[in-house]
């Protein structure tokens, strides 16, 4: 491995790279645009409270406007009150208007709780809007629970509090920033290294190569070092983003360089591995494709990996791009050393076997 061959292919690649506004556009834009739109929506739908359109049929009975009032003081919803809804059900009438819950107070509700007789208001939802929904059932039965216990006479006593994992601060554009860094370290080099490899073979550019002193090796190193150094300067664009235009509470440590060392190092090496198997650029891409998605969506980079089913968890916690992010995230929000040294064992011994199997799988020259 000779460091001046592999720095003049690094000069020259670095060149044309510079020059292609679509790859600039997907390293350093892309990832920056993605922040903005998930920093927004849940920005938004984190703070605001869910308006639910109430009919009162109890004739706004003292036991029906408290039980609205104390919907009101969860903090979760706003009640807004509507007159009797005529020649139409209620639930046409919230379809009609475009709102995504509702709640009606039946007539009775005060006499049915002063005798102990069950009685149930009903909530209206949309599947379409999950969280309205879920936080407007919520806040219902949590309030029914209350008043439940005060009908038998009962005092509370047990109660519960809610925290963010890891510290109290933390909002979800905190995790999606790491995600997003692990994002733009898989989709650059993958879709890259996969379009050049197979490039390169058919326009007979790796029988040229092969023509000077450069090795298999060296030409792979210097990608290799190039699109660490994109990741770096993508890492600091989204931290300062995310920081600037949202509050976010992430951070530049020294625990994530490895991540942003070996992460680039694993996803060039797959990405030259899954190019050479391929016998046409169509199905390098193709190739490219099924394993650079499955990644995208299961290894937290969007969603939580905490949120899956039982047996997508184990999906993914056979993909690489898992172990980037999770290190990420213990090392910039909980501070987990001993799990993200875990998390960088993996991507280097897996990194290390995909370098080899790269430099083994592509040729110079096709036999």
């Amino acid at each position: 491995m000779n460091p001046r061959r592999v720095g003049a292919d690094f000069v020259v690649f670095t060149k044309g790279y510079l020059r292609n506004p679509i790859g600039l556009f997907f390293s350093l834009i892309f990832p920056i645009i993605l922040i903005g739109l998930f920093g927004l929506i849940f920005s938004v739908s984190g703070s605001s409270t869910v308006t639910v359109y109430t009919e009162n049929l109890d004739h706004h009975s003292a036991t029906s406007v408290a039980f609205l009032a104390a919907l009101n003081q969860t903090g979760a919803v706003k009640i807004q009150v509507v007159g009797p809804v005529t020649n139409e059900s209620f639930a046409s009438w919230l379809a009609q208007q475009g709102y995504p819950v509702g709640l009606i107070i039946p007539a009775g509700l005060e006499s049915s709780f002063t005798n102990h007789t069950p009685v149930n208001v009903t909530v209206f939802t949309d599947p379409q809007d999950a969280q309205s929904s879920g936080i407007t059932l919520g806040a219902v039965e949590g309030v029914a629970n209350g008043f439940n216990l005060k009908a038998v006479g009962g005092t509370p006593v047990l109660g519960a509090t809610n925290q963010n994992v890891g510290s109290q601060v933390l909002k979800y554009i905190d995790y999606l920033v790491p995600g997003l860094i692990g994002f733009s370290i898989l989709t650059s080099p993958m879709f890259s290294m996969v379009e050049i490899s197979s490039t390169y073979r058919k326009d007979h550019l790796f029988r040229q190569l092969s023509l000077t002193p450069l090795t298999k090796g060296e030409w792979l190193a210097s990608k290799i070092a190039w699109y660490i150094v994109l990741t770096f300067v993508s890492a600091v664009i989204m931290i300062v983003f995310g920081v600037v235009v949202f509050g976010s509470h992430v951070g530049f440590t020294l625990g994530l360089i490895p991540f942003l060392a070996l992460g680039p190092f694993f996803f060039v090496s797959l990405g030259m591995l899954a190019g050479s198997v391929a016998r046409t650029p169509e199905i390098a891409a193709v190739v490219g494709n099924i394993i650079t998605f499955p990644m995208m969506f299961l290894s937290g980079t969007f969603f939580p990996v905490s949120g899956f089913s039982p047996f997508l968890q184990n999906i993914a916690h056979a993909l690489p791009l898992y172990y980037v992010i999770d290190g990420m995230n213990q090392v910039m929000l909980f501070h987990n050393n001993t799990r993200a040294l875990f998390d960088i064992g993996i991507v280097a011994i897996g990194g290390a076997l995909t370098f080899i199997a790269a430099i083994a799988a592509f040729r110079w020259r096709e036999e």
